[in-house]
Parts: C-alpha cells; sequence; structure tokens
C-alpha cells in the first residue's frame, strides 16, 4: 500500500530544535514545504501551549491544532481556544514524590501557569511560575506534574522512579533528571486522535516524527512513526524506521521524502 501522508505530526524538541531551542533553518524551510503543499502540520509535544506558541509562530503555521502537555491539553491557534484538558487529582502522586524524594523539584501546570515546590532552574519552564507548599500544590486538579532533580544522574533518577511505583497515571521520562506525569491513559496519540477526528484524517495517513520517550504511543499509532536518531532504543523499536540523527538533519531527511525542495 502506497504511504500518502495527510498529516505531519512533530514533536519539537530534540525534533525541531537542538538542547538550545534553536532551529536550524533547513528544518525550518522542510516544514515549510510541508504547509505549502496544503498539508496540516501539528505540533505534539510535552511543552506547555505558551512554550509551544513561539515555535508556532516561528514556523509560520497557518490557523490550526497543536497537542501540548503530552496529550493532556489540545488547542486551536490563533484565535487562541482550548479545545480540550484533561486534568487530574494530584495529591497522590506529589506527596509521595515529596516523601521518596524530598529533595526534588516538584511542579504542577495548569494550563499556562505553573505551581512549582521551589524555582525550577532557569529557562526550564515558560509563563507565570508561582511558588507554593505541597499542601497547595495537590489542592486542584492539574493536567500534569513535573519532577526534576537538576543534580542527579539518569541512574539515580530511574532509580527514583522504580521506587515510586508509579499507577494510575501516565508518565514519561525525559532528558536527564526529568519526569512527565499526566492523566491516565492521556499521550500525544491521545490528543492527535482528536484532530485527526475533527479533521477526517485516517490515522493511517498521518506521519509521525519524534526523539523522546513520550513519542512512543504516538509513533505506533500512526501510519507512519519516524524516531530522529538520537532516540532511546526504546523509542527506535517502536517506530517503523528511523531517520538520521537531529545534528545530521535526520529530520529534513525524512520530510524530503514527502514534501521534497522544488528542482
Amino acid at each position: 500500500m502506497t504511504f500518502t501522508p495527510r498529516l505531519v505530526a512533530l514533536d519539537i524538541d530534540g525534533t525541531l530544535v537542538d538542547g538550545f531551542g534553536e532551529m536550524p533553518p533547513e528544518i525550518h524551510a522542510a516544514v515549510r514545504r510541508v504547509v505549502d503543499a496544503g498539508v496540516p502540520v501539528v505540533l505534539s509535544t510535552g511543552r506547555s501551549w505558551v512554550a509551544t506558541r513561539p515555535v508556532f509562530e516561528h514556523l509560520g503555521l497557518p490557523p490550526g491544532w497543536a497537542v501540548s502537555a503530552n496529550g493532556a491539553i489540545v488547542v486551536t491557534y490563533p484565535p487562541f481556544e482550548v479545545r480540550r484538558q484533561v486534568r487530574f487529582d494530584p495529591s497522590d502522586v506529589v506527596r509521595q514524590v515529596a516523601a521518596v524524594a524530598p529533595h526534588a523539584l516538584i511542579g504542577v501546570q495548569d494550563l499556562n501557569r505553573w505551581r512549582v515546590s521551589r524555582p525550577f532552574p532557569d529557562g526550564e519552564l515558560q509563563g507565570d511560575v508561582l511558588v507554593q507548599s505541597i499542601d497547595e500544590l495537590c489542592a486542584h486538579e492539574v493536567s500534569r506534574v513535573v519532577v526534576r532533580e537538576p543534580n542527579s544522574s539518569e541512574q539515580v533518577f530511574a532509580e527514583l522512579v522504580a521506587k515510586l511505583g508509579l499507577h494510575e497515571v501516565s508518565y514519561f521520562v525525559g532528558w536527564s533528571a526529568w519526569l512527565d506525569i499526566g492523566p491516565q491513559g492521556v499521550d500525544k496519540a491521545h490528543g492527535l486522535a482528536m484532530v485527526c477526528d475533527d479533521l477526517g484524517v485516517d490515522p493511517a495517513d498521518v506521519l509521525a516524527l519524534g526523539d523522546g520517550r513520550n513519542d512512543i504511543e504516538m509513533l505506533q499509532w500512526a501510519g507512519r512513526g519516524v524516531a530522529i536518531g538520537d532516540a532511546p532504543d526504546e523509542v527506535k523499536a517502536a517506530a517503523d524506521i528511523v531517520t538520521g540523527l537531529f545534528d545530521e538533519l535526520g529530520t529534513v531527511a525524512e520530510l524530503d521524502r514527502w514534501f521534497p525542495p522544488s528542482p
């Protein structure tokens, strides 16, 4: 069966931008070729919408959809409208983390605002940030809980996650010592399915690119799931194909396969 992308879902960090948040001009041009072909481009990210919007605008995407907070928040823009926000009670998880890892930083996301146990490293959270007590963090339903140990090694952090024994939630271990916790059963594929339903696109016609553990469900769900070459082995295993490394413009190589530059 011949594959023809009718929607392109793109992770941001490690797929469109590097570790410093910079987007190579070649990636910008490749995404613009998708847009110019009339195919919807949907950013699908663990970022909040506040941190997603600058990428949306930098790419010059037409009014359309975006999936943020690992699928818990789905919006259309412009104009900005929240089309779905899934929340859960964070109290069990937050208190468990505080007990097992008292030095960890804990943050909870309320749409475009963060409430945190202590300040996170500069630049890691975008939007309004308010420091609160553990009791205050537990007081309301949220879309996401983030756990961060800036001075921890990946191995030590993985042991912490194992100790937590997380249940009744979805969770993804991100770069270095970062843990995303969200509503059970909610992930990027969950958010993209809503977008496809609205646009009348079959998941079999979706091209999805990503590099993180929070991309696994999206890559498995899409008709063609592509892992960036830097991705962990479990992400590569979930993909239909592995493209080149980010620094070698693997994102561009895959997009150009379907949306080639003009001769």
